[in-house]
């Protein structure tokens, strides 16, 4: 997949499903929270920006390389 250096937004990354289902397995519920649907024109960079509070960095890390593989 084509994160176009990060500037790709939620929306769009929430649109393919096979990018949800990595989000989905990573990340369960969490995926769920109201949280994620009010960031959807957030762009990936800002995104891992805001997460990196809550999730160390392998597992950010861990998830683009999937998404990259898409």
């Amino acid at each position: 997949m084509d994160l176009r250096n990060h500037t790709i937004t939620v929306a769009e990354l929430m649109k393919n499903p096979a990018a949800m289902a990595i989000f989905r397995r990573r990340f369960g519920k969490l995926v769920n929270h109201p949280m994620v649907s009010a960031s959807r024109s957030l762009t990936l960079a800002q995104l891992i920006e805001m997460s990196g509070a809550f999730l160390p960095r392998k597992v950010i890390n861990d998830t683009l390389e999937e998404l990259k593989k898409l």
